[in-house]
Formats: structure tokens, C-alpha cells, sequence
């Protein structure tokens, strides 16, 4: 080869119009055109110097290689698919199914076609036609086609095709099922997956083993995940890290979060995914406290948090009043000059207004350049908690006023917020804009707000009326919001009617016991509360005792109802004595 076309070769910089012409007129003069492999390469650097796909395509064909071979044209393909332009790789697999002078596709064409199709986002049109053209070339009967075209009606949803496809093999291999399993988990069709995960006759790879725990995961089969889990530990002691990440992710969904930090502890490496599963697995398992603490641990190990972490941080912020660690959240992120989205804007918003810094969760709001439902809900929902029902309606005003139609969760919210601020004829106005206008269906909790909101207010037989028509088993906590409504307004004779109905719940948890407990209580049969109470300690069940939460200098300490082993026990004992000494001179 020239030293000169070596050279245009070999430079890492996009070649220019004036060096591809130069190529071209060495490549004919060197007999250099006739190579195949010279000649892929020299299509591989045309992806990064032409401005167009035809551009590339025509300064191939203008080479007229001889004699006529794929090769040139199935590296540009791939390279085009590679570097994120597969319309332009689907353009350039046409011309070479159009024959002429740039030949025909050969058994490699169809794949590269068919990967470029796939990555099309709506690319099933054109795999169609790449498929006719396996079948038209005889093409069909060689595997990495087949399996090429499993995975393409796979990435397309169409698990139909893919199955089909999959029958039709005479042989298959490890490609083959994994593109199978893959395509039916895209597809949502997670125990199809497992079942196919099931019949393999091969071994599975770590593609195969992925998907079948993510099936596992979305299927909440944990029985499941742990054989498959089992399999992953005798085929190789050291564990890849796509399978740690996807067995992380499949005990997180099944809630086995014990499991999952065993896991993750064993992970030899770690990368960004590993520290954001787990992370955002404690937060959705309410144990904020420890997803905070293994956010120090990533930032310890030098994984640099990205968008995805840093909301779920601030969501375990916001859930447990650490402003502090929020604040710090909020402040890292201005300073590595993170692009703000949606979803990192609306975390903040929650965090501020769960903390109580209403104006600080207000400005951040403003200064949003898009809003989705979630962010006005956040905001809604802070002035709702602070007990700002009014606010929390003049926004949801300005929400319809914007446009953006509320969900089911804003009418949670704004229904909370009237029943907080003894907003009854709003709320009833509210409940039937939901069902009228916006034609959303009440969940159980839409219920339960408004038998409070009418309880609250003193209208008990108009909550038990609402109570009667619910489409729904009512919960524990609707008959629990009625009780205590009941109690606050001296109408105890009202709680003979709701223990009937109490008696009729299924008793899944301590919830309904708990419930009885209280009801016998209020009508003074204490012979039945201390029955009920030792149902309760025979099945193992226990009310969980309230709790609260405060940051002091970043540090967020949890109190326990009947606690009495705080490591501050002694110093918050003398400071409740010295303030019980102070109302006591003060007069209070």
C-alpha cells in the first residue's frame, strides 16, 4: 500500500473532501480497488468525512471494485448503525439490494441490515423488506440471519414474529435463545420469557441470564430469580458485572432487599447502575436513612453520581427532613453544572417543600423551563402538608389554567389539602370535577379522603352514606378515619354500625385488629379489646409504633414511640425536665 494512502488511512482526523478524492484516485491507480478489506476500511473513515449517507455510497460506487463484493458496503452499514445514523445504514443496505454496479448483499448484509432496523425507532417497514430480501437471496437458512431477525421483531415488539422465526431454525445456538427470551421481555411478556428461559437446550450467557432475571423481577417471582441466581453461582465463581446489576435489580423488585445488599456487597465491580439500583430500592422500600448512608459510599468509591441518583437521593431527603443532605444534593449539582431536567427540578421541589422551605421549593419551581404533573403535584402537595389548603387550590387552579389536565394522584393531593383546612364544599366540588369533567375513576383513596373530609366536619351519616356506595371493600383506614370521626364528635353510638362492617374485613394485617381493638375500646367492652389484643400476639402481628424525624448538623435521628434506649436518652430527658421547670415558673 502507498505510504501516502496509508496515511489518509491511518489519521484520526475526519477526512476532507480534497483527502477522499486523493484516496480514491491512489486506491484506482494502486489496484489497491480490488482489495475488500482495503476497501471497508476506506468506507469506515467515508462515515466520518461525507455530509451525507449518498455521499459515502456514491464515493464507493464511483471506485467500481472488481469483482463486485458486499464487503465495502456491509462495513459501511455497520459503521453507520455504530456512529447512531441507521435510516442512513438502511440507505445504504438498499442501494446494495438494488444490485447494479454495487453488487449484491452476502450473508453479512442481512445482519448489519437488520441491527440497523432494529436501533430505527420505527424501524419495522424496513426490517420487513430486509426480510424479503433474506428469503428473495436464500439467505434464510444461515443462523446469524435468523437470529438477526428474532432480535429485529423483538426490539419491534412483534414477539409474534419473532417466535415464528425462532420454530422455523433447523439449528440453533445461545444467540438464538437469548434474542428469543429478550424479545418476550421487551414484549412485557415476562413468563412467556421464562418459560422459553426454561427450555433451553443450551447454556445461557450473561444476555440470557439478564433478561430471565429481569423477567423474574417484573414478575415478583423470587422463587424464581434465586434458581436462576443458583445456576449463575455454579456456572463461574466470578459473577459478570450486566448479571450482578440485573440479580441486584430483580431482588430489589421482589423487595428482598437483604438479598439485594448481600449481592451487591460481593460485587467485585461496581458501576453506576449497581450504586442506583440499590439506592433507589431502599428509598422505594421507605428506608431512607441507609439509601443516604450508601450514597456516601458511592461517592467515597469515586462513582461520580448522575441525574438518575441524585433524584432518588433527594427523594430519600425529602422523605426523611434531611435538609441538610438535600441542601448538599442541591448544591453539588450547581456546582458540576448538571443540566437540570424534569425530573431532577421536581425532586427538588418535593425535597424543599417536604423540608418546609415553601419559598425555596416555590422559586425552584418558577425557574423550571418545563413542568410535567409530577412537578405541579410536588409543589401542591407542599402546601398541602404545611396545611396551606388554600395555596395548594390556587395552584392547582393555575395547573388547569396551563393547560395540563390533573391526574389521580393531583386529586389525592388537593383533596387532602381540604381536608386538612376544613374545606368541605370545596372538596365536594372538587370529587365530582374528577368524576364529571375529567372522567377519572375514584381509587380507594379518593374515598377515604373525602369520608375524612365529611368526618372532620361533622357530617357522619353523609361519610357513611359515601362509605356504603364505594365500588370497592372499603380499607382499614376509611372505617379508621369514620371511627375517629365518630369519637371527636361525641357520636359513639355510630361505632356499633362501624364494627358490623369491621367485622366482615379480612383480617390481612394488624390493621383490622388494631381497628377493633379501638372500636370495643370506645363502646367500653374491654373483655373483647384484651381478646383482640391476644389474637394479635398468637399470629406474630404488631402495630407498628409512630415515629418522627429531625436533622441536627446533618444528622437525622429517628424517635420511636415507648423508646427508651436513644443513645440521647439522657441528655433529652434533662432538657424536657429543664423546659417542664420553665412552664411550670412561667405559669403555663
Amino acid at each position: 500500500m502507498p505510504a501516502s494512502l496509508r496515511a489518509i488511512l491511518a489519521s484520526p482526523s475526519p477526512l476532507t473532501a480534497r483527502a477522499v478524492a486523493a484516496a480514491q484516485a491512489l486506491l484506482l491507480t494502486s489496484g489497491l480497488a480490488a482489495d475488500a478489506a482495503v476497501l471497508a476500511h476506506f468506507a469506515r473513515r467515508l462515515v466520518s468525512a461525507t455530509r451525507a449517507p449518498a455521499d459515502a455510497v456514491s464515493a464507493l460506487l464511483r471506485l467500481r471494485p472488481r469483482p463486485r463484493c458486499a464487503h465495502p458496503f456491509n462495513a459501511l452499514i455497520s459503521h453507520l448503525t455504530l456512529s447512531g445514523d441507521p435510516s442512513a445504514a438502511f440507505r445504504a443496505f438498499s442501494v446494495l439490494a438494488a444490485g447494479g454496479d454495487a453488487g449484491r448483499p452476502d450473508g453479512y448484509t442481512l445482519p448489519a441490515a437488520l441491527k440497523a432496523c432494529a436501533r430505527l425507532g420505527g424501524g419495522l417497514r424496513e426490517g420487513r423488506q430486509a426480510h424479503a430480501v433474506a428469503f428473495r437471496g436464500g439467505f434464510l437458512g444461515r443462523l446469524p440471519v435468523r437470529n438477526a431477525l428474532v432480535t429485529f421483531y423483538g426490539a419491534c415488539g412483534e414477539c409474534g414474529d419473532a417466535r415464528r422465526v425462532f420454530d422455523e431454525m433447523a439449528g440453533r445456538d445461545v444467540v438464538s435463545w437469548t434474542a428469543l427470551v429478550s424479545a418476550f421481555v421487551r414484549g412485557g411478556r415476562f413468563t412467556e420469557a421464562l418459560a422459553v428461559f426454561g427450555e433451553m437446550d443450551v447454556a445461557p450467557n450473561e444476555g440470557t441470564l439478564a433478561s430471565a432475571l429481569v423477567a423474574c423481577g417484573r414478575l415478583g417471582a423470587v422463587r424464581a430469580g434465586k434458581a436462576v441466581h443458583g445456576w449463575c453461582l455454579k456456572r463461574e465463581r466470578q459473577m459478570e458485572l450486566i448479571v450482578g446489576n440485573a440479580l441486584l435489580d430483580m431482588y430489589v423488585k421482589c423487595e428482598k432487599l437483604d438479598l439485594a445488599r448481600r449481592v451487591f456487597d460481593r460485587l467485585l465491580v461496581r458501576d453506576i447502575v449497581s450504586w442506583t439500583v440499590i439506592i433507589s430500592g431502599l428509598v422505594h422500600c421507605r428506608l431512607p436513612s441507609e439509601a443516604l448512608e450508601l450514597f456516601n459510599g458511592m461517592q467515597a468509591s469515586g462513582v461520580k453520581p448522575d441525574k438518575v441518583v441524585l433524584s432518588t437521593v433527594l427523594s430519600a431527603c425529602a422523605s426523611l427532613g434531611a435538609l441538610e443532605s438535600g441542601r448538599w444534593v442541591h448544591e453539588y449539582i450547581e456546582r458540576k453544572g448538571i443540566a437540570w431536567d424534569v425530573h431532577v427540578g421536581t425532586s427538588l421541589v418535593d425535597m424543599y417543600a417536604k423540608c418546609g422551605c415553601l419559598e425555596t421549593s416555590l422559586s425552584i419551581f418558577h425557574k423550571m423551563p418545563v413542568k410535567n404533573i409530577s412537578s405541579w403535584n410536588a409543589l401542591i402537595n407542599g402546601f398541602a402538608l404545611h396545611g396551606h389548603g388554600r395555596e395548594a387550590l390556587v395552584y392547582f387552579d393555575r395547573m388547569v389554567a396551563s393547560g395540563l389536565p390533573p391526574n389521580e394522584v393531583t386529586f389525592i393531593i388537593v383533596l387532602g389539602a381540604c381536608c386538612h383546612t376544613g374545606l368541605v364544599q370545596q372538596g365536594l366540588g372538587l370529587f365530582n370535577l374528577m368524576k364529571n369533567s375529567y372522567k377519572l375513576s375514584p381509587w380507594e383513596e379518593h374515598y377515604g379522603c373525602m369520608v375524612d373530609l365529611l368526618g372532620r366536619a361533622g357530617l357522619i351519616q353523609e361519610a357513611y352514606g359515601l362509605i356504603k356506595v364505594m365500588p370497592m371493600t372499603p380499607a382499614v383506614s376509611t372505617w379508621g378515619a369514620l371511627m375517629s370521626a365518630c369519637q371527636a364528635h361525641g357520636r359513639v353510638e355510630f361505632s356499633q354500625q362501624i364494627l358490623r362492617h369491621v367485622h366482615e374485613l379480612e383480617p390481612s394485617g394488624s390493621g383490622v385488629y388494631v381497628l377493633l381493638s379501638n372500636l370495643y375500646a370506645l363502646n367500653d367492652r374491654w373483655t373483647d379489646v384484651k381478646r383482640v389484643r391476644g389474637l394479635l400476639s398468637e399470629k406474630g402481628l404488631w402495630k407498628e409504633p409512630g415515629s418522627s424525624l429531625i436533622e441536627v448538623n446533618g444528622k437525622t435521628s429517628e424517635f420511636v414511640v415507648g423508646q427508651t434506649n436513644h443513645q440521647d436518652m439522657d441528655a433529652i430527658c434533662a432538657m424536657l425536665f429543664m423546659l417542664m421547670k420553665q412552664i411550670h415558673f412561667d405559669g403555663l
